[in-house]
């Protein structure tokens, strides 16, 4: 029972993280994040928070980062307003670095489908 509430948690969270960074957070470094997935800790205590750029630029990577600290505090609060629990869990946002390695091995794939064509 306990590990639906936590899936239940994190798809919330995720929704609620993306509304809010539309509407909410006016900070421009945060403009074109995406969050990928939310990770809650069983004692719904913690949560990590994976977001995605669609820049591959480490200033870019950097920038977003900075805005979505300094934002923590709002994005945390408007938790609190709109989910139901007891406790708002701290939040921690990280950078999926997913997207990133399925380029890369898309582009190994090509070269070698290039490389065999040849």
């Amino acid at each position: 029972m306990a590990q639906y509430r936590v899936g239940r948690l994190q798809q919330e969270i995720k929704k609620e993280i993306d509304d809010i960074l539309l509407k909410r957070v006016r900070d421009p470094r945060t403009e074109g994040v995406t969050i990928t997935d939310v990770n809650v800790t069983g004692d719904l205590q913690q949560a990590t928070i994976y977001y995605s750029i669609l820049s591959n630029l480490a200033s870019d990577e950097q920038k977003a980062q900075a805005g979505l600290d300094k934002a923590t505090g709002l994005i945390r609060y408007e938790l609190g307003q709109r989910l139901t629990i007891y406790k708002t869990p701290e939040i921690h946002f990280e950078r999926d670095k997913s997207i990133q390695y399925g380029s890369k091995i898309d582009e190994l794939i090509n070269d070698l489908k290039r490389k065999d064509n040849q």
